[in-house]
């Protein structure tokens, strides 16, 4: 009988799709696997790793040690680690911590199974154990990032920017779909450059729209674009395609020319008021979901004004932000002295998030009587779980629909107006 074996993923759903292709080989080869359990009990562990940002990479080590002390204390056999954590500091890592067996990185996870004296199935290479909820997925177009921002490690972690072909695309949502899925989360370091590299253009409207042909996909939705040079077509496939979702998720970072190109972005800030108008007036009552920074080298008090400003008059509907952090290798790290204190950093991620907050507040009120199609993700406690086209899993608003109100299929779509509403969450009743 083949042995347990327990992943863990670290870090966004880019790692989250590796660690299901994984899980999907070692289930072929025999092995029970479990994700992300909160007693783990495998015989073998294998931890994928993210290495973006100063508190990944020590949550990523945190967790490596972890499982060293159950290998230390017997109860674990075998442990590896792989993912962008692994492929940044493979030398150093294999130096430091002695007890993991073997360290992959990020593109050669697949050896794992041969450690393991197993075989890689290539017939199976598109196939997924989904750790999602079985009606929703996340789809990885690309790999890598041709950017190249000041501030950014993920072109030293992931490379040049390398897009699937259209039809392995367009194979794996099939599969998916007629495994159950409806909601296809489309996810890239940089989606908008997709193609780029196989086709000569910017192919992602042209991919988007072939796979909201494909006959069982409910939702379609965009994460990680990017403003400058952005595929203004792919606005149309938004407003013309029932199953694409007015919503997008794009990294403006910043809105002060000074900074942005600092920062490397190559946008200025008239080009991004342009954009985000452009995008209001084409496609109606889109979503837009962001994320900003503050205390960038050479940002000041004037800077960072522009930035609530700006933040005031887009309104956005999602918005995260974070201080800068230096990281090593980057341009930034490299040629900038970061000469903005700590305290001002969070003094002006504070005032950005309490702006973002009223907003976000005041958008959630303006919802309350109105009425949209809602997808069922679970059950809580006394609520069933959903969300609208204008929410992605895991990071933005939920419905909550009282279980006492009637039986509701997870996975389904209903009609649910909107009772009331918080600051992060929505009820709602089930209407007819």
């Amino acid at each position: 009988m083949k042995k347990c074996v327990d992943i863990i993923t670290m870090g966004c759903s880019k790692n989250l799709v590796d660690s299901e292709l994984l899980m999907r080989q070692l289930q072929e080869c025999g092995y029970h696997v479990t994700h992300d359990s909160e007693q783990p009990q495998g015989e073998i562990a294998v931890i994928n790793t993210c290495g973006f940002i100063g508190d990944a990479k020590e949550e990523s080590i945190n967790m490596i040690l972890e499982f060293c002390r159950r290998k230390e204390e017997g109860t674990l056999e075998k442990l590896y680690v792989m993912g962008c954590l692994s492929e940044r500091y493979l030398e150093e890592l294999r130096q430091e911590i002695t007890q993991v067996d073997k360290f992959y990185g990020k593109f050669n996870w697949n050896e794992l199974l041969i450690d393991l004296k197993e075989q890689y199935h290539e017939e199976i290479s598109r196939e997924r154990t989904l750790t999602t909820p079985s009606h929703y997925a996340y789809l990885k177009i690309s790999e890598g990032c041709n950017r190249h921002c000041a501030y950014c490690a993920i072109p030293i972690i992931t490379g040049a920017h390398v897009s699937r072909p259209i039809e392995e695309i367009l194979d794996e949502v099939r599969y998916l779909v007629s495994q159950g899925v409806k909601e296809f989360q489309v996810i890239a370091q940089e989606l908008t450059y997709y193609g780029v590299d196989l086709y000569k253009r910017q192919a992602i409207a042209e991919l988007v729209e072939r796979i909201s042909d494909i006959e069982g996909v409910e939702w379609i939705r965009l994460h990680y674009a990017y403003p400058t040079h952005f595929p203004e077509e792919l606005l149309r496939v938004m407003r013309e395609r029932r199953n694409v979702c007015k919503y997008l998720d794009i990294a403006l970072q910043h809105v002060s020319t000074k900074i942005l190109k600092k920062m490397q972005r190559y946008v200025t800030k008239e080009d991004t008021y342009a954009l985000i108008e452009k995008m209001r007036n084409e496609v109606s009552g889109i979503c837009l979901r962001t994320t900003m920074m503050v205390g960038f080298p050479g940002e000041t008090d004037k800077d960072f004004d522009e930035l609530l400003e700006f933040v005031k008059w887009a309104r956005f509907d999602r918005l995260g932000a974070f201080a800068y952090s230096e990281e090593e290798g980057t341009y930034a790290a490299l040629n900038y002295r970061d000469n903005v204190s700590k305290k001002k950093k969070q003094e002006r991620l504070d005032r950005l998030m309490e702006v973002q907050q009223r907003i976000s507040t005041n958008l959630n009120n303006a919802k309350v009587g109105a009425t949209f199609i809602t997808i069922i993700d679970r059950i809580e406690g006394d609520y069933y779980i959903g969300r609208t086209e204008y929410d992605s899993p895991e990071v933005d608003t939920e419905v909550l629909i009282p279980t006492s109100a009637g039986k509701l299929n997870i996975g389904q779509f209903y009609n649910v107006r909107i009772d009331d509403a918080t600051e992060f969450d929505l009820m709602g009743s089930v209407v007819e």
